[in-house]
């Protein structure tokens, strides 16, 4: 039995995605993160369980953000941004906590934040550099820290009822501040290393 282990349920028609062609996606999230994964197709229950030889027992939360993603609608390719780069991170939007069970208010805001011919998710997950999955009750964002913050921003402006176009200018506006605090980060140094020649 493994040291440390974590369940994780995820909806059965997701269970597919999880395990990929062949088992493709259940094989890479074990050997990247060194763990076991037993899938009940049943159920939709996931358990993770760290390998023996893994020595980071960390490992097991990141596996267990993977399978999550994936769970809310994530493609693999966009699940596994959270293992590529450590500054990627999860958040999920549960809108039951805003509207309790109302489906017809769950489906409307899903629509806003989808947007005609999904241009709205399109415009927030460009302007924050970050992804988006409406999926279920759910709206689910994958990015490193700023990003996260921007798109929750939108769509929790979309939930509030704003307008799109009011959205999108926060949008640019919050874009233009990140490029703006990037640069300052880049420009800091350099002015730095010439005071010391």
């Amino acid at each position: 039995m493994a040291k440390y282990s974590t369940f994780v349920k995820i909806p059965k028609d997701r269970i597919g995605v999880l395990i990929g062609p062949k088992g493709s996606v259940k094989d890479m999230i074990e050997k990247r993160l060194k763990v076991q994964l037993n899938v009940d197709s049943k159920t939709g229950d996931v358990e993770i369980a760290l390998n023996e030889d893994a020595d980071d027992p960390s490992l097991i939360f990141r596996a267990k953000e993977v399978v999550l993603a994936i769970g809310r609608g994530f493609s693999p390719e966009n699940a596994f941004r959270l293992l590529e780069d450590e500054d990627q991170m999860l958040e999920i939007i549960d809108l039951r906590e805003v509207f309790g069970r109302s489906q017809s208010d769950i489906r409307r805001v899903k629509g806003r934040i989808i947007g005609k011919d999904g241009k709205t998710r399109r415009i927030i997950e460009e302007m924050s550099g970050a992804v988006l999955s409406v999926y279920g009750h759910t709206v689910s964002i994958i990015g490193d820290l700023d990003g996260v913050e921007i798109a929750r921003a939108a769509v929790r402006l979309l939930i509030k009822g704003s307008s799109h176009r009011t959205v999108y200018r926060f949008l640019y506006r919050k874009r233009e501040e990140l490029k703006r605090r990037k640069l300052e980060l880049w420009e800091t140094p350099i002015r730095d290393d010439y005071r010391n020649e």
